[in-house]
Parts: structure tokens; C-alpha cells; sequence
């Protein structure tokens, strides 16, 4: 008995290192505005307003300046964005809707830095997945841009460098397509699968999740609901993967489709647009009319789509991914 309770002593001291140093292993921390000390708000809020401001006037310069060396050697994402959105928040009011301190500690590159943030399992919780993340302190901070050309949501990653806040990413998309928002299509998509019109349902549920997440990193208990409602709603004649089209028959002719998703137009209207295999495009006024039959035959199988959407848009693709789009307005489909 002595011998092994002396021999489970050992392997007890053995492994107590092995704990210790898991348990001294850096660890990501997040804090709320809760939990922030007024001087840390102010500076991010201030840095964030700044950073709009240029956006709004299309200042690339001046935000690729204040950005840290990995994003502004790399600028060319940021200034697209930029340059595209400079119009529709040019002369908004932006109002910082919530922010978050993140901290990753350490020497080393975080694989996969993951931050939780309030009390789990609040409708408050939020979290944070950032990959390859090297250490640092870190805010994200989160504006409705509105009184503009079109409602806008803003996601700015911050890194503090040398006592100021640096831009380490931007994230810049509408909030609302037409007059409706991520809520209205949430509510309609419920709506639509009750009354048995799944393939539109499910498309609002994308439009909805879309709006919703300002960013693709952050998920929050009401974002995590809706993708579950998402995913219990995906058609099966509906493809998830570009590499794994799936047939649909349409008016006796049979269309691997790769691709179908729901897209807001300039006109802030939302369109259906639907990409199929073709083996070959080079005829354009062949392929124009193998659309136009394509088009027609999706909105005679499936009428709901001419009342939920603006326009349907239908792309040939060829093999080399090229491809050729058509698009008609479903007012125009007879």
C-alpha cells in the first residue's frame, strides 16, 4: 500500500508541471464599455470617428497613414472599399453602437485568438474568432453610419501601437436593403417557410444574416438562432459548394447549378441570382438566349420569386470559370 500511494505521489509531481504551465499559458481576454476606463473609450471613439470621417471623404491616404505596416502594405481590400461606399456615407452621422478591448498577450502568433466577451449565455454575449492573430491589444468598434445616401454598419479592428489606435481592419455594408432591415427579412423568411415557399425563405434567411452581422468574425446568441434557422431551411436542389453543383430541372432541361444567392442591386432593390454549368459561352447571343429560357423557366417553376425579388440575373459558366450574365427584371417576365 505504501509503495503505491508512493508511486501515485510521483506521478503526481510529475504531472503538476504539465498543469501549471497550462494554466500560465497566456490567454485572450475581452472587455465590454462596461468594463472599459473612460480614458480607453474616449480614445477608441475618437479614433473610430476619425477613421470615418476620412472613409466618408475617400481619404485612402490618410487611412492607410494611421493603419499598422501589415494592413497598409496591404491597402488595396480597405481603399476598394473605401472608394465604393465613399457616396453613399458622404455626409452621414456615424454613432458608435457598441466596442470591445481585446486583449491577446503572449509572444506569439495566435492560430485561432477566440475572445468572449459579457456573461455567456446573455443576449448580450458576444465572441470573437480572429485567426493568425499576432499579439497585441486589440478594439473592434462597431458604427451605424445613417442621415446618409444609405443606411451603413462600419466594423473597425484596431491595434494600439506606440500609444495611438492604428486601423487593423475595416468592414463597411449596408444595413438595409431598400426600406427593410436584417429584422424585416428574419420576420418575412419565417413568414415565407409557413406558407410553404421554402426556396424564397431560405433566401431571406441569407439577406437577413447578411444584414445582421456587421462582421463575419463576431458572432452574438441572436446571430447564432438565425444561421441555426438557415441551415434547417437550405433546399436540396440548392447548392452550398461552387465544387458540388447540384441539377435542376426546368422545363424538361436539366441545369447544374453552382451557385444561387440573393443580391441588393444600386437601385436598392434585391436580386435572384442563379449561375449554372455551361460548356461553352463563346456564342454570347446563343448564351444570352439560353438565359433568357433559363430565366423564364425558373420564374414559371417557382412564381413566389417574381414577388420577392427585383430582377432575376442568370450566369453561364463555363469550365475555365468565366461567365455570362443576363438579367431580367420580373416585371418583364411573361
Amino acid at each position: 500500500m505504501i509503495r503505491l500511494c508512493s508511486r501515485l505521489l510521483t506521478l503526481l509531481l510529475i504531472a503538476l508541471p504539465l498543469v501549471l504551465t497550462a494554466q500560465t499559458k497566456p490567454t485572450e481576454t475581452c472587455s465590454t464599455v462596461q468594463d472599459m476606463d473612460a480614458g480607453t473609450r474616449a480614445a477608441i471613439d475618437s479614433a473610430a470617428q476619425q477613421f470615418f470621417k476620412a472613409a466618408a471623404a475617400g481619404n485612402i491616404v490618410a487611412m492607410q497613414q494611421s493603419a499598422i505596416p501589415a494592413v497598409a502594405g496591404n491597402f488595396q481590400g480597405i481603399a476598394f472599399a473605401v472608394q465604393r461606399d465613399k457616396d453613399k456615407i458622404a455626409g452621414g452621422q456615424a454613432q458608435i453602437r457598441n466596442e470591445w478591448l481585446l486583449e491577446a498577450p503572449g509572444s506569439q502568433t495566435y492560430d485561432r485568438a477566440e475572445f468572449f466577451c459579457g456573461t455567456f449565455n446573455s443576449p448580450q454575449h458576444t465572441s470573437f474568432v480572429i485567426p493568425s492573430l499576432p499579439p497585441g491589444q486589440y478594439a473592434v468598434a462597431i458604427q451605424d453610419v445613417s442621415e446618409s445616401k444609405q443606411s451603413f454598419v462600419i466594423t473597425y479592428v484596431l491595434q494600439q501601437e506606440g500609444g495611438q489606435w492604428k486601423l487593423a481592419g475595416y468592414q463597411a455594408k449596408p444595413s438595409q436593403v431598400g426600406p427593410h432591415d436584417g429584422l424585416w427579412y428574419w420576420v418575412r423568411a419565417r413568414d415565407l417557410k409557413k406558407q410553404g415557399n421554402q426556396h424564397t425563405s431560405f433566401f431571406y434567411y441569407t439577406v437577413a444574416a447578411d444584414l445582421l452581422a456587421p462582421a463575419g468574425f463576431m458572432s452574438t446568441p441572436q446571430l447564432e438562432a438565425l444561421y441555426q434557422e438557415e441551415q434547417a431551411n437550405i433546399p436540396k436542389d440548392l447548392p452550398q459548394n461552387p465544387q458540388q453543383p447540384v441539377p435542376l430541372t426546368l422545363n424538361g432541361q436539366t441545369y447544374n447549378i453552382v451557385q444561387a444567392f440573393a443580391l441588393p442591386d444600386e437601385k436598392q432593390g434585391l436580386d435572384l441570382v442563379y449561375k449554372y454549368s455551361s460548356p461553352d459561352i463563346s456564342d454570347q447571343v446563343k448564351t444570352f438566349q439560353q438565359n433568357m429560357a433559363f430565366i423564364k423557366a425558373l420564374a414559371q417553376q417557382y412564381p413566389e420569386y417574381k414577388q420577392a425579388f427585383t430582377a432575376i440575373v442568370a450566369r453561364a459558366v463555363a469550365p475555365n470559370g468565366q461567365d455570362f450574365g443576363t438579367q431580367l427584371p420580373v416585371n418583364d417576365i411573361k
